[in-house]
């Protein structure tokens, strides 16, 4: 059971391939009913009101940007967790969660092309008139946020962070599969530790990380809570994509370490952090509505009282607690491949969803949409991204055969 390897098929290639392809030929068709002004909201884009199809690909290209950097990132936190934790439960599927941050490095290199690319039309903040009193446009709220909100620091952090993330991440790879040849606890403890390093500096960056490429593109606009909303976002669905994974390898023969204990734990921690998740999403609301101050009020007011967002809002409650809440709330459910395998990627969706309501009204106002051209920027990102976890998985053992805690993890039960 220890010696299994998972075997990137040829034909799953193909289908990741063709998938990536069809999103291509989603986007470029999306692109031209967008500049023919005959899909929706997308006509105001035409009508010559200052938002043009690049701007809204540029969006899009952002919101997946974040939202796949998220998944990679949590993959790791995710291992860093469990090391710390001397967890012992999570032995038989690690190396999915693992595997995710593969795409760390792809995910810098888009990250960076795309603010030097694409800055001006994600963040206002960037244009140097806002911070010239000479100039009519001059902002003073954005001139007293220069120090931290200046073009050089901004890309300083965003090196910082990845040069970090994707050196711990390696490291922490090269100790884990070193583990299959060598039965010393050593590369054990100093696991522990790298994981301890890497968990606290996560634990700023990632916020500040959710500061920089979100929380800014509405710069006259903060809250004290947005790094833990987005730290909720990203990990219930790094859970489920990690879950979802786990439940596809199982019933295609792999994983035979993993049984429905495994999945009940793994259930019990979507269902939690879901909770979570809402939890901190009305506590921001209420916090914000509560204080009545318009300055932090018009965050909503742009995302609830809009024609535009009004519906993707209430989406976002509906897909990211209500349906987890209620599908996943019994034992059995939680145990059950088959339900599984629905909740997860319904929750993935949703939190995609989160992302456009969070990016999408501060760069675009009104004129943003979701349609064939968001479609295909998912599957482009989706299939990419998939192509790289898996790529990365079918290298090394699906299952560490030398981890202290593999006897644990045999025999866990709950």
């Amino acid at each position: 059971m220890t010696d299994e390897k998972f075997i990137f098929s040829g034909t799953a290639k193909k289908n990741l391939v063709i998938t990536l392809v069809a999103g291509v030929v989603l986007a470029i068709v999306g692109i031209i009913m967008i500049n023919s002004g005959g899909h929706g909201h997308e006509g105001h884009e035409a009508e010559g009101h200052g938002f043009s199809w690049i701007q809204r690909l540029y969006a899009d290209i952002w919101i997946n940007s974040v939202f796949f950097t998220g998944l990679s990132i949590i993959g790791v936190f995710f291992v860093a967790i469990q090391y710390a934790a001397q967890a012992g439960w999570s032995v038989g599927f690690k190396r999915i969660a693992l595997a995710l941050g593969s795409w760390l490095p792809i995910a810098g290199g888009i990250m960076l092309v795309m603010f030097f690319i694409a800055g001006h039309d994600l963040f206002h903040w960037t244009h140097d008139y806002l911070r010239d009193v000479n100039d009519e446009r001059y902002d003073s709220i954005i001139a007293g946020k220069e120090w931290y909100l200046n073009t050089p620091f901004y890309i300083s952090r965003m090196i910082v962070f990845f040069i970090v993330w994707i050196g711990l991440f390696m490291v922490m790879k090269k100790r884990m599969l070193a583990e299959d040849l060598d039965a010393d606890i050593n590369q054990w403890y100093k696991l522990r530790g790298l994981s301890a390093i890497f968990l606290v500096f996560f634990a700023y960056s990632s916020s500040m990380a959710a500061w920089d490429w979100i929380m800014s593109i509405d710069p006259h606009w903060y809250s004290t809570m947005f790094g833990w909303y987005v730290f909720a976002s990203w990990w219930v669905s790094g859970l489920a994509l990690i879950a979802f994974i786990a439940i596809i390898l199982k019933e295609n023969g792999y994983l035979k370490v993993v049984n429905a204990n495994h999945l009940h734990d793994l259930g019990k921690f979507i269902w939690g952090f879901s909770i979570f998740w809402a939890y901190i999403w009305f506590s921001q609301f209420l916090l914000i509505y509560y204080a009545n101050i318009p300055e932090e009020t018009i965050y909503f007011i742009e995302r609830l009282h809009s024609d535009t967002y009004a519906g993707y809002f209430y989406l976002n409650l509906i897909l990211n607690f209500f349906l987890p809440f209620l599908l996943l709330m019994t034992r059995q459910a939680k145990r059950h491949s088959r339900i599984l395998k629905v909740v997860c990627p319904i929750i993935i969706f949703g939190h995609w969803i989160d992302f456009f309501l969070m990016v999408t009204p501060g760069t675009l106002k009104d004129n943003g949409a979701f349609g064939l051209l968001e479609i295909g920027t998912i599957l482009i990102f989706g299939s990419a991204f998939l192509f790289v976890v898996l790529s990365s998985l079918a290298k090394h053992p699906l299952v560490a055969k030398n981890h202290p805690m593999l006897e644990e993890s045999l025999h866990h039960h709950i």
